[in-house]
């Protein structure tokens, strides 16, 4: 990592290390190593933090290039904002078609041997129920419908019908977004944030936004994407003066 680092933009090298550091992961999940290597680095310090979403039409572009299997696996994280291993470790038992929402009580930690295993939430707060769109319901149904459930109850799963792993996800997503032209920062963890974004778009609260992903507090919502919501200034102006305005009559 330090030999590329000076090589390459900050924004450049956390993506490589992203990349690798995934694969690292799903080997230890999948026991093919012991530990993995990529921890205590540090990486260069981001200049950019904020966080740039992923626009509509990008997201459909790569709805539309990515493999039939993996389409209703885009959607659905798009469109519900769930992390990667939650949308990985989702099952049908989860799905209530008839209230339309999506109970998230685990993730996906490993699949060794294609028997997946389930872990708990990232924290405490990522245990919540996530309302379910008309099109995210007409998307899984016709996917069930078409592919069936894979190992215990997973909606998605590979071409193979086993538990998705991140390499292979990754690998098609690296194929899928270059024909999409997507940026080249572009990951998974993206469609998290066009869900988030879109939620802001609309005039959702913090709150509610916070609710939705899963957040610990409202305060890392708005670390996170505080800088999306819109400008309050003209609203601001004219809440004052629907208030003091009659004082201009008095002076």
């Amino acid at each position: 990592m330090k030999a590329i680092s000076g090589e390459l933009a900050p924004g450049s090298v956390e993506l490589v290390y992203r990349w690798v550091s995934t694969i690292f992961k799903a080997a230890v999940g999948d026991r093919l190593i012991a530990a993995s290597p990529c921890v205590r680095i540090s990486l260069p310090k981001r200049t950019d933090t904020e966080v740039v979403p992923l626009g509509v039409s990008e997201v459909e572009a790569l709805v539309a290039a990515v493999p039939e299997p993996y389409r209703a696996l885009i959607v659905f994280a798009a469109a519900m904002g769930l992390r990667q291993g939650e949308c990985f470790g989702l099952t049908v038992d989860r799905v209530d078609f008839l209230r339309r929402h999506v109970r998230v009580d685990r993730q996906l930690t490993s699949a060794l041997g294609g028997v997946p295993t389930f872990g708990p939430p990232k924290s405490k707060a990522g245990f919540r129920t996530v309302p379910m769109p008309e099109i995210v319901c007409a998307t899984l149904a016709e996917h069930l419908a078409r592919h069936g459930p894979g190992p215990a109850g997973l909606v998605f799963t590979n071409t193979l019908g086993r538990p998705l792993r991140r390499n292979t996800v990754g690998d098609m997503w690296h194929r899928a977004a270059l024909q999409a032209s997507l940026p080249a920062w572009a990951t998974f963890h993206d469609l998290r944030h066009f869900y988030a974004s879109l939620l802001i778009s609309r005039g959702c609260s913090v709150k509610a936004v916070q609710k939705r992903l899963g957040h610990q507090s409202a305060m890392e919502t708005l670390d996170t994407y505080g800088h999306l919501w819109p400008d309050s200034d003209d609203e601001t102006r004219n809440a004052v003066d629907q208030v003091l305005g009659g004082l201009v009559a008095l002076g």
